[in-house]
């Protein structure tokens, strides 16, 4: 009983060990303050090739205000999957003046790939139907992106 009882325990310890380089890198990630119409969202930065690659991977939830933003190099047709996210997403692609051009709705652990419908910017990760529950659609204009550094 004693034997299961620290068995059970150096797994536990285990687990969070391997959790916490990424769950420490994500917490260090800048917020920056962007909005939808009269909605304002505590964005975090994606704006390396290492945070855009990684984006919300092994986080278990997100407050609801909370999302990540994407900065990519050059506008193009970007694409999203969701290969290690346990969280259920909507991503919205935006071009270069901010304007939303489609959400895509994610499914956790999927390697589907949502892209955008033209030359996208930015992409903005929200819980998923946060988009939808707020009554924003493409042609909806983002503010705070010009507060963004520019990607690296």
């Amino acid at each position: 009983m004693i034997f299961r009882g620290l068995l059970r325990l150096c797994c536990t310890v285990l687990t969070l060990l391997l959790l916490l380089p990424a769950a420490r890198a994500q917490a260090e990630l800048p917020v920056f303050e962007l909005g939808i119409g009269m909605y304002r969202i505590e964005a975090e930065l994606a704006h390396t090739p290492q945070t855009r690659q990684s984006g919300l991977m092994h986080r278990r939830s997100m407050p609801a205000q909370r999302g990540m933003v994407f900065v990519f190099e050059q506008a193009a047709r970007h694409c999203m999957w969701m290969k290690n996210t346990y969280i259920p997403l909507s991503v919205a692609f935006i071009d270069d003046q901010g304007r939303i051009l489609n959400i895509a709705d994610m499914t956790p652990h999927s390697e589907d790939s949502h892209c955008a419908a033209g030359a996208a910017r930015y992409a903005l990760e929200m819980n998923q139907g946060w988009f939808a529950a707020k009554g924003v659609a493409p042609g909806a204009q983002l503010r705070g992106l010009e507060r963004l550094p520019p990607p690296r």
